[in-house]
């Protein structure tokens, strides 16, 4: 019987080289997604928008009026851009794939949408066997932003069936199996957890009780370079929030904050993860914009890691907000994956493998 849930690494790679994913990089392919890259086929447009049912992304884009935009110009803030990436989809009948921005493109503010053609949500390649070019709708938030052709701002992950945990049951059972929450390299039971919602998932908290709690961005004049690596200034684009003496902190209404999750995520390599909002009744604010998680996540190659905290990328939209420390800030949601990929997170080395606290992309130095 064929193992259902999201794909791993071996199976992407299996796709690109059967010309399932046409452009796919192999080298690309993550333990659970495939970066996806930017071609040179760049717009300027006045809106965001979706596609009708069976209209393509090309056809409906007139709505919005394009404009050619050299990409060798940096994209200014709080403008719209419309991209095509480079990869384009022939999936077998049974797969079907949703988008996420990476880490490093949310930890920078920038805000990316995917499209495709005729799939009327963002994120979204819901069709099982879909057929068409995929594209991107950029925004950045705070500074302005040099894209190159062939860098990767969003990855996308692959499915044969929806395996995320049902109920509360499923995730108690898979729990006191293994540890997936560490609060100070030590392991929290089951029942110590709190504010659990009892959807399947696991909730979050934020960490205030840091030297240095997080970033803020009131904006910046500084360009950067998303393709150069440890090379910028962070004091050129954030600034540092140090330890509230009241363990509360005020969101400021159009500010962008880096913060950190109280708790220390752990993702066996069985299962991939992600990120979802918390209820919006908590209030009106983004606490992600970049969600996946790829199995070995605070595991290792070799299950020897204590967890890693989640970092989070938030922008209050209503009037300032305050948060404490400890209070509820988003869930995490786990999947069965088909089979252990090839090479789990960390096996190679990556920019967050150890990350503790708050650490910013990989852009800066």
């Amino acid at each position: 019987m064929e193992k259902r849930g999201a794909l791993p690494q071996q199976a992407i790679i299996e796709m690109i080289k059967t010309g399932a994913i046409v452009n796919g990089i192999v080298e690309h392919a993550q333990p659970a997604s495939l970066d996806l890259t930017l071609s040179d086929e760049i717009y300027r447009v006045q809106s965001i928008f979706l596609p009708r049912p069976e209209e393509s992304v090309r056809n409906a884009m007139a709505t919005v009026l394009p404009e050619r935009f050299d990409i060798r110009t940096p994209l200014e803030t709080g403008v719209i851009y419309l991209t095509r990436l480079s990869e384009r989809l022939r999936l077998p009948k049974d797969v079907y794939a949703y988008s996420n921005p990476k880490s490093s493109t949310g930890r920078i503010d920038i805000h990316i949408r995917m499209l495709a053609d005729g799939i009327v949500s963002f994120d979204s390649v819901g069709a099982r066997g879909y057929e068409g070019e995929l594209w991107a709708l950029i925004t950045p938030g705070s500074f302005r932003i040099k894209v190159n052709p062939g860098d990767s701002l969003l990855q996308m992950r692959f499915f044969n069936k929806d395996t995320r945990f049902a109920n509360e049951e499923e995730l108690k059972r898979v729990y006191e199996e293994t540890s997936l929450i560490f609060i100070n390299e030590k392991p929290v039971s089951y029942s110590e957890l709190r504010s659990q919602s009892g959807d399947g998932t696991l909730t979050l908290t934020i960490n205030l009780d840091l030297d240095v709690v997080g970033y803020r961005s009131e904006g910046s004049q500084h360009v950067l370079d998303f393709s150069k690596r440890e090379t910028h200034d962070s004091d050129d684009f954030f600034q540092p929030i140090r330890r509230p003496k009241n363990d509360l902190l005020t969101l400021r209404k159009g500010d962008f904050y880096i913060l950190s999750t109280k708790e220390a995520l752990r993702v066996p390599p069985e299962f991939a993860a992600e990120v979802k909002a918390i209820d919006v009744r908590s209030g009106d604010y983004r606490a992600h914009y970049a969600g996946f998680f790829d199995p070995g996540w605070g595991y290792g190659p070799d299950g020897t890691l204590n967890g890693a905290p989640a970092v989070l990328e938030v922008r209050s939209f209503e009037d300032n907000i305050v948060v404490r420390d400890g209070q509820p800030i988003c869930k995490i949601v786990y999947e069965r994956m088909t089979e252990i990929p090839t090479k789990v997170y960390g096996a190679t080395g990556s920019h967050y493998l150890h990350q503790k606290g708050i650490k910013l992309s990989k852009h800066f130095k």
